[in-house]
């Protein structure tokens, strides 16, 4: 993991003049980037509102609970592996809860799931509309990597459908799974069998939230003002460093920057710096360092407000980093 991310760190600052790096920092228009920074929080309350509503149909939760798992989730995100945050979250809600409105663990972890199908397929609308109605194609000045971006954008579209066709048709039978899992087990006999089906079947149970099509929607709808302020704070970023980006242009850079924050280091740290040097470079012909400097403002925004917060939640629950790696070990136990 460490070899990763001084190998792309590396890529990324290959040949770049750091003083100019911080001289471009430094002349950045604060205002912008005050606009950028607040655009994180916002971001947060709507992800946590959202998660809510998700969590909806497994029982009863605050809008403080949930802010404060969501934010605890990216804080453990930001300093561990593997995207630990993401079993962390639910773990950290489920612990926190009254013991009176405890709820699975393992249901809620289905709620991530369905938000990540959820954010994906958001992405990809966004991405559509600036590839196919904002008018601002000419703006880009690399065709072919556009191209490229286009055909893997429509790839991962139909993916994502599936993917949600599948999750709506188990929602409808909760205990689908947990059958096909235990007819599974008497083919190939195992002594986790039973306790693979019951999780099995809990899981199918989180997913309760996309039972009925309008929640669904409901769902879906709360995505887009979430990625839109996420692509408000990308776009105020490159006004404040100069580059001539039109807003839709941030739907694009988004676009890429999801595929960079996939690569499982720390905080996506060196995926999400080199992602967003790319693309501003190919895409929009950003001069190499002004690049590098707004990827590192821009990553520091991303990741500083859930760190810290989460960080002071996770501290008021008694976790510290330790124990916060002890509860991803905890939750990735089956």
């Amino acid at each position: 993991m460490v070899a990763l991310v001084v190998g792309l760190l590396a890529l990324f600052l290959h040949n770049v003049n750091l003083w100019r790096v911080a001289a471009d920092i430094a002349r950045a228009k604060p205002q912008w980037l005050a606009l950028s920074l607040a655009t994180m929080f916002v971001n947060l309350a709507i992800r946590s509102w959202r998660w809510k509503f998700l969590l909806e149909p497994l029982g009863p939760t605050t809008f403080a609970n949930a802010f404060r798992a969501t934010a605890v989730g990216f804080a453990a995100t930001s300093v561990l592996p593997a995207r630990a945050g993401e079993v962390i979250r639910p773990y950290f809600l489920a612990r926190t809860q009254p013991h009176h409105e405890r709820m699975s663990a393992t249901g809620a972890f289905a709620t991530i799931i369905l938000e990540r199908l959820l954010d994906t397929i958001t992405v990809l609308i966004l991405l559509a509309w600036f590839v196919f109605m904002s008018g601002h194609e000419s703006r880009v000045t690399n065709p072919v990597a556009f191209a490229t971006v286009k055909w893997a954008g429509a790839l991962a579209g139909l993916v994502s459908a599936a993917a949600l066709i599948v999750l709506f048709l188990l929602a409808g039978d909760p205990e689908r799974l947990g059958r096909a899992v235990a007819r599974l087990a008497q083919v190939v006999p195992s002594a986790f069998a039973g306790l693979v089906a019951r999780i099995a079947e809990k899981f199918a149970q989180g997913l309760g939230a996309i039972r009925r099509p309008g929640r669904l929607l409901l769902a879906l709808l709360w995505s887009f003002p979430l990625w839109l302020t996420i692509c408000l704070g990308i776009w105020a970023v490159t006004v404040a460093f100069g580059f001539d980006v039109p807003f839709t242009g941030s739907f694009l850079l988004d676009a890429v920057l999801v595929l960079g924050v996939a690569v499982p280091t720390p905080g996506a740290i060196g995926g999400f710096h080199e992602a967003f040097r790319v693309a501003a470079t190919a895409f929009f012909s950003v001069p190499d360092e002004t690049a590098v400097a707004a990827a590192i403002v821009l990553h520091l925004f991303s990741i500083g407000p859930s760190l810290l917060l989460g960080l002071l939640f996770a501290a008021q629950a008694g976790l510290n980093l330790s124990g916060m790696r002890r509860l991803a070990d905890q939750a990735a136990q089956p």
